[in-house]
């Protein structure tokens, strides 16, 4: 019996835009598979939805992107093991933090030549870990990192990581993380005079980065270290262009092509012999756009708010729960199938903190209690941010 097909409903161009693109966003996800649009409707909440087959899509994407690339997709972004799984078998590579992470990826049967760790700051027992699980290469940023690996994971590879701009990014780093050139260049003579093995230099643009000239920064401070480094006897090989990769959440999103195509122009114009090895770290890029968090709303209420009417919805998941990012700026697009006027809601969560509020303003339907809500671009950064706060569970993960 052929699969039903489900078509898209036309939405009025009166509604608010920020709607309208959240419907958009809604149709593309359940018109790919329309059983998915059963699932929503099935679990339990709160609950995230995670479709692997986008995820494959975006993996290819990205490998077709930038074809002289090796992937390293960045655990923290989303660890379960159904996602490691399908990445294993897709060729990826990891980069892990913690022994945790790297527990969890050696439990498939990953190679250690296959796992790096770009965190420049390392426990010393996960150093030890790495190493004995065939680590090789670590990230730097410090002389005090080099004395650590020195003395635990001797003649290991290290690449140093270079501070570069943020802006434009939604969720935009800060100073933790990075040295300037001529630091980076001190720290690679010292590595080498520790009898560790100068391997490359990385950077980071910020997470959800919309700014080409972030990667232009990058690329371009890259090379003059790359440069610097020869007259110093020093052959670096590899190139790590950390994460940034960004996907759609309240509006249009650069894409993967494109990216792809100005780093590549990018590589060909500064290095005239390019890295024998270039290295990525796509996480949101990978998997934000393959989860649906699932909600329903608990609470409503009209406030008064100096002489203005205020409209109030509670869902039973929150900030706390799976959607901290909220904290930094990051918007989510919400769903709800109901029919009615579309109004203006503040969306709070579950719990009794004032500060979990999830939207300030959110454009949905009339809505009632138990009605559903769906999340979109929920699938990195939410459920390995959640705890149990105030009593309310972490929301269940399932996969279609």
């Amino acid at each position: 019996m052929p699969e039903k097909v489900l078509e898209a409903e036309e939405v009025p161009d009166v509604y608010p835009l920020q709607y309208r693109f959240a419907k958009q966003y809604f149709d593309n996800i359940v018109l790919r598979k329309p059983f998915i649009l059963d699932v929503l409707k099935s679990v339990k909440t709160p609950t995230l939805v995670i479709n692997l087959d986008r995820i494959k899509e975006r993996f290819i994407e990205l490998q077709e992107a930038l074809k002289e690339a090796k992937i390293y997709y960045a655990v923290k972004a989303n660890d379960n093991q159904e996602i490691l799984a399908l990445l294993n078998d897709l060729g990826s590579g990891y980069e892990v933090a913690s022994s945790w992470e790297l527990e969890k990826v050696l439990r498939l049967g990953v190679d250690g030549s296959r796992i790096i760790s770009s965190n420049p700051v390392k426990p010393l027992d996960f150093i030890d870990y790495a190493y004995k699980s065939g680590i090789k290469a670590f990230s730097i940023d410090s002389y005090k990192e080099i004395d650590k690996l020195k003395k635990i994971a001797p003649r290991s590879r290290v690449y140093v990581r270079l501070i570069v701009p943020n802006e434009g990014s939604d969720w935009p780093l800060t100073n933790k993380f990075g040295v300037n050139v001529d630091d980076a260049l001190s720290l690679l003579e010292y590595a080498k005079s520790q009898g560790l093995v100068p391997y490359g230099i990385t950077f980071h643009v910020g997470s959800q980065c919309n700014n080409l000239r972030n990667w232009f920064i990058g690329i371009k401070k890259a090379w003059e270290l790359w440069e610097k480094a020869i007259y110093k006897d020093i052959k670096l090989t590899m190139l790590n262009l950390g994460g940034g990769i960004p996907i759609n959440y309240q509006y249009e999103s650069l894409s993967i092509e494109d990216i792809g195509s100005y780093i590549e122009a990018l590589l060909q114009k500064y290095f005239l012999i390019k890295p024998m090895e270039v290295q990525i770290e796509p996480g949101r890029g990978l998997v934000g756009d393959a989860g649906v968090l699932v909600s329903s709303v608990i609470g409503k209420t009209t406030k008064y708010i100096n002489g203005e009417e205020s409209y109030w919805i509670h869902l039973d998941t929150g900030v706390f729960n799976g959607l901290a990012e909220v904290l930094g700026g990051i918007s989510y697009p919400m769903y709800a199938e109901q029919k009615g006027e579309i109004k203006p809601y503040t969306i709070a969560g579950v719990s009794c903190d004032s500060m979990d509020i999830i939207s300030n303003t959110t454009y949905l339907p009339e809505l009632d209690i138990g009605d559903r809500v769906y999340i979109m671009a929920a699938g990195a950064y939410t459920t390995v941010y959640a705890a149990n706060f105030n009593g309310f569970g972490i929301p269940e993960t399932v996969f279609v």
